[in-house]
Formats: C-alpha cells, sequence, structure tokens
C-alpha cells in the first residue's frame, strides 16, 4: 500500500482521473460498460466507472472540489451469489496526520470488499443462469416454460398425474400417522378436478394461501447433525439425487421421506429426531389473510396434499418435456457446481482475488461456509466474525473478515444488540444475522466500527438501520470511524412505499455524514444484480420467460460501501461478477464457470 500525498498548490492533473472538478453535469457521466473491460490491476478500469470524455467539467457531485486519486475499488462479485464490491480507501486529503495520528504505522489506504454471496441455493433451476457451454440447458427450460405458458391438451386433471390411490395412501396416512384431519373433502370437492397447469400450479390464490411453497420452504432441504450433506426432500427443486424417472419411484421416495425416517436435527445446542412432516407449521391466517378459517384449521393436512401435488406435477413436467437421462445428468452438473461446490468456489475467490482486502464483509453467509473460512488459509490471515445470534433457519447471517496483520485486535465488541435498541420503530423488518456490527483497532490503534448488513427484499429496512447505527456511533463511539458494507435491496425504479429507492437512498446516507463508493450521488443504471427466475421454483408469479429476464428480472443497484465523507476518498473501484475482477454487463448470474 503507498502512502498518498496532496498535490502542490500549482500541480496540474496529468491523466483524465486526476482533474478537479467544480461542478456536476447536466447528464450522467458513465458509460455503460463493454463485455472486454475492466482489469483495475492492469489500469483498465471499466469505462463505466471513468468521466465521458465528451463532458467538460464532469464528476459526480461527491467529488467536486477535491481532487480524484482514482476509482474506488468496489468489487461487486454476482458469480454464484448476488455482489461483491471492492472498495479502495485513501486518507482523504488534508487529513492525512488526523485520521491514523501521523504514524507510519498505520497504512495510508485500506482495501475494502463486500459481497452478497448467498447462502447455497438449493434449488439449481431456481435462477436463469449463464451456461454457455451446454445449449441443452435453454432447450429444457425454454421447454418448460412451454409447458406452463401453452399447456395445450398437457393440461390434464390433477388426478391423471397424482392419482387416486395416491391420494388414497397419503390421506391414510396423514390420518393414522399423523393424526391429522381427513382433507377427502377438499380433494373430492376440488384439488383432483383441477387441471395441472392453469387451475393448480397457475393458480394465485394457491400461491397467496402459501400450500405448496410453504411446505417446500420447510422440507425442501433439511440439514441434520449426523452428517455434512444435507437431506433432500425427492423432488425436482432441490438436490436431490435420487431416480425421479417416472411417478411411481418418485411417489415411494416421498412418502418415506415426510412421514418414515427420522432426521437427527440440533436445535440450540441439543439433537433432536424428527420425522419431517412434523417440522410443518400451521398456515395463520393473520400473516397471510388468503387462506381461509377453514382453510387455516386444516392447513396442516391442506398444505401436505398441496405440496404433494405440486412435487408430482414437477415431476411429471419433468419426465414430459425432455428425456429423464437428460435432465437429470443436467441436474447433477448444475448441483455440482452451483450447489455442492458453491463453498470452495467462494473461498477461493476470496483468497486467491480478494484475499489482499483489509476488510471484507458479506451477507447470506450459511454457518457452514463460516466454519469452513475459519479452518482453511483465510482463516489463518483474517478474524472470522459471525454475529453472536445466528439465523438458525434461514442459515442466512452477515459476516466480517479483518485482515489480521490491518487490525490485529479482530472485533473488540459487538454492538449489533446496541444498534437493534436505537430503532426508531420496532416495526424495522431485520432478522438474526441480518445485521453484524463490531468495534475494532487499526493497527496503530485508532478505533473503527465495522458493519455488515442485508436489506429486506424491498429494501425498507435499509434506512433505518443506518440511521440506528450512526446514533449509537454518535452517542457512544463518536471517536470511531464507520467503514459499512451492504446489500441495500435498493431499486432503479422503486414502487414508491413499497420498496427502497436508490436515489432517496442516497440522500438518506449523505443527511448521515457519509458518503459511499458511487459517491454522493448513485447512479440508479449501475447495476450490481442481475437474476431473474425461472418456472421450476413454487412462485410462478414471480417466472420470467427467457426473453423477458432484462425486463422483468432483478437488475439493481444494491451493493454499497459507506464510510465518513470526511474521513477517506476513494482511490479506485469496480465491481466484478466474474471472479476476475471483471464486470460483464446484462450477463444473469449465477454462471455454472
Amino acid at each position: 500500500m503507498r502512502r498518498r500525498q496532496p498535490p502542490s498548490q500549482g500541480s496540474q492533473p496529468r491523466t483524465a482521473k486526476e482533474r478537479t472538478h467544480l461542478s456536476m453535469p447536466s447528464e450522467p457521466d458513465y458509460s455503460p460498460v463493454p463485455a472486454d473491460e475492466g482489469d483495475p490491476e492492469s489500469g483498465k478500469i471499466p469505462s463505466s466507472f471513468y468521466q465521458d470524455s465528451r463532458k467538460k467539467g464532469v464528476c459526480p457531485r461527491s467529488y467536486s472540489c477535491r481532487r480524484r486519486a482514482g476509482l474506488c475499488g468496489i468489487a461487486c462479485i454476482f458469480l454464484v451469489a448476488v455482489g461483491v464490491a471492492t472498495l479502495e480507501l485513501g486518507r482523504r486529503r488534508g487529513h492525512l496526520g488526523g485520521l491514523f495520528g501521523g504514524t507510519m504505522s498505520q497504512p495510508d489506504e485500506l482495501w475494502i470488499s463486500t459481497w452478497n454471496i448467498a447462502a447455497i441455493n438449493n434449488n439449481p433451476f431456481e435462477y436463469w443462469i449463464t451456461y454457455k457451454d451446454n445449449p441443452k440447458y435453454e432447450e429444457l427450460m425454454l421447454n418448460i416454460e412451454k409447458f406452463l405458458e401453452e399447456p395445450g391438451d398437457k393440461d390434464v386433471p390433477v388426478s391423471k398425474v397424482f392419482t387416486e390411490e395416491m391420494f388414497a395412501k397419503l390421506d391414510e396416512t396423514m390420518t393414522k400417522v399423523a393424526g391429522w384431519k381427513s382433507v377427502k373433502t377438499y380433494w373430492d370437492n376440488d384439488f383432483k378436478n383441477r387441471t395441472i397447469v392453469s387451475q393448480f400450479m397457475k393458480d394465485t390464490r394457491l400461491g397467496s394461501k402459501r400450500l405448496a411453497s410453504m411446505p417446500d420452504r420447510i422440507t425442501n432441504t433439511i440439514n441434520v447433525a449426523d452428517s455434512d450433506e444435507p437431506v433432500c426432500r425427492p423432488t425436482v427443486i432441490n438436490m436431490y439425487d435420487g431416480d425421479l424417472s417416472d411417478l411411481g419411484k418418485w411417489w415411494a421416495a416421498w412418502q418415506e421421506f415426510m412421514f418414515t425416517k427420522a432426521l437427527k436435527i440440533k436445535i440450540d445446542d441439543k439433537v433432536e429426531e424428527q420425522i419431517p412432516y412434523t417440522m410443518l407449521k400451521p398456515i395463520k391466517k393473520s400473516k397471510y389473510p388468503s387462506i381461509t378459517e377453514e382453510e387455516e384449521k386444516d392447513s396442516l393436512p391442506l398444505q401436505t396434499m398441496c405440496g404433494a401435488i405440486f412435487d408430482a406435477i414437477l415431476v411429471h413436467m419433468m419426465n414430459t418435456v425432455s428425456k429423464p437421462d437428460d435432465w437429470q445428468s443436467l441436474k447433477k452438473t448444475m448441483v455440482d457446481s452451483l450447489n455442492k461446490k458453491k463453498i470452495p468456489h467462494t473461498r477461493d475467490i476470496l483468497a486467491n482475488v480478494y484475499g489482499g482486502s483489509d476488510i471484507i464483509t458479506l451477507q447470506e453467509v450459511s454457518s457452514s461456509f463460516i466454519f469452513d473460512v475459519r479452518d482453511s488459509s483465510l482463516g489463518e490471515s483474517f478474524h472470522v466474525i459471525a454475529p453472536e445470534a445466528l439465523d438458525p433457519s434461514r442459515d442466512q447471517n452477515s459476516v466480517i473478515m479483518l485482515k489480521k496483520t490491518t487490525f490485529p485486535t479482530g472485533s473488540i465488541k459487538e454492538i449489533t444488540s446496541e444498534v437493534k435498541e436505537a430503532f426508531e420503530s420496532a416495526d424495522v423488518p431485520v432478522a438474526d444475522g441480518d445485521i453484524l456490527a463490531i468495534t475494532t483497532k487499526i493497527q496503530g490503534g485508532t478505533p473503527f466500527v465495522v458493519a455488515s448488513f442485508h436489506g429486506d427484499t424491498n429494501g425498507l429496512a435499509t434506512k433505518p438501520v443506518l440511521t440506528a447505527i450512526k446514533k449509537t456511533i454518535d452517542e457512544k463511539y463518536s471517536d470511531h470511524h464507520l467503514i459499512f458494507g451492504l446489500d441495500a435491496n435498493t431499486y432503479e425504479n422503486a414502487t414508491p412505499g413499497k420498496q427502497q429507492d436508490v436515489m432517496d437512498w442516497g440522500k438518506h446516507y449523505v443527511s448521515q455524514g457519509l458518503t459511499s463508493c458511487w459517491g454522493d450521488v448513485p447512479q440508479a443504471s449501475n447495476y450490481t444484480t442481475y437474476n431473474a427466475r425461472t418456472y421450476l421454483q413454487p412462485q410462478l408469479n414471480k417466472a420470467c420467460k427467457k426473453s423477458e429476464k432484462r425486463e422483468k428480472g432483478d437488475v439493481n443497484p444494491k451493493d454499497f460501501i459507506l464510510f465518513g465523507k470526511e474521513d477517506f476518498e476513494v482511490v479506485s473501484t469496480w465491481k466484478d461478477n466474474t471472479g476476475e475482477k471483471k464486470y460483464i454487463e446484462d450477463m444473469a448470474f449465477p454462471t455454472l464457470d
């Protein structure tokens, strides 16, 4: 790391990067990033982060009236997850002695990365992926799309797929083994006569009642205490590796999984044996108002029946649009790359590409990844800090990694609970594991607050969380300097009152005396995420056709690194969706590379 000195009064800029900018342009001064640009180490920063040479006097407002020494390193990696951002900060010109006490024992610059790595997605088919080497993937997904959008004579009654014999066996098991009420009335008067696509898979009422998605959420993939490998429900949309080449084989395996085999589940500090059907929870009308009072009373057997029908339709559909050997072989390849190898792939990128970072903030991190990193070479060079209150059910946690040579003390104190106590409302939508805030000291003694945060889907917690962090610092840690890496879940075209607008978010962090790796005024079209759901997941209302991935997918500017405006200035920045410090625009992720 180099110690940067302020320029002399009479110095002139030698490159476009070093110009003094005094005004804000009337139009954005960024350009899209071409697919073949973007190696920051070679000095070839993606063009979207440079001033447009066609515009005069240009610079984001956050950089006005100060020398721009480069572009801050935010590396947003979106390989198999959501986003990494890497930021390189230099002490702000004129404050070299103030922040670090003017000692040579402390670094002049910090390299900071943030990445929502996303806890392992148990469904390899859930999102459209970039799979350049196998045209059979897009062929399969297009056939599924056609089956569900234009079923024609394939839209047969449910009872042709999930048969009368299957229902009779299921109802008998639910009443005799589980002790639940029979749902034969629902079957005879409604479900068996529905058509599998238009009246079941695409019924928005079933979706709003969570009758198929709720049992899938709970039993899709279950972590067990006596194995490193999870146990998967026999279905298309998870890592289940059994034979699903016909409905008979699926049904035998499904019944055994749901009602027979006890699994060893770790709950708090104890291990308990549970059969999957006992894990299901009633669906409450108070939370899902679409469900009727009668359905709420019968929600355990009713959701189990709907879950069985849903899985049966998926198996039937896959074996209709593709040969079993073809789609099951493709699924195995995807599971190996996207699921089973995700932890080592992610760890390798952190170690080999971003191991030079001083601070890494991660979001949606599984507990298994935390333990893996601590036991790896990364654990030798980084303090790997997880929340005291880990999220045991969703298994999605915010994590902070501090370079041991830069922050030898590691975490001094976790202050997450103090941040939550500072919320101005009890309705802030955060869960255990979403926030991690700690105090630490850089080599030489300057104190910092470092925070990592994953916002709720709509981003409505993002502003309240930042406000609470700043309030906590101002009241209790006023001599500390903030570094905050987060997936803000902000939107370019937010629905007013329902989603967090990115430009409004920019105004908010500036009002707190902060700026970001993107400056005071974020560019709404500077996307750091691009994913789109397929038709192979329980919420078909969120599915995107292949031709609509860009239009209807989640393509938004979400990832940020915040810091005190008077503390640092940006040296360089980049985003990354390849794991090679490059960002390819309009590439959906995850990728299979």
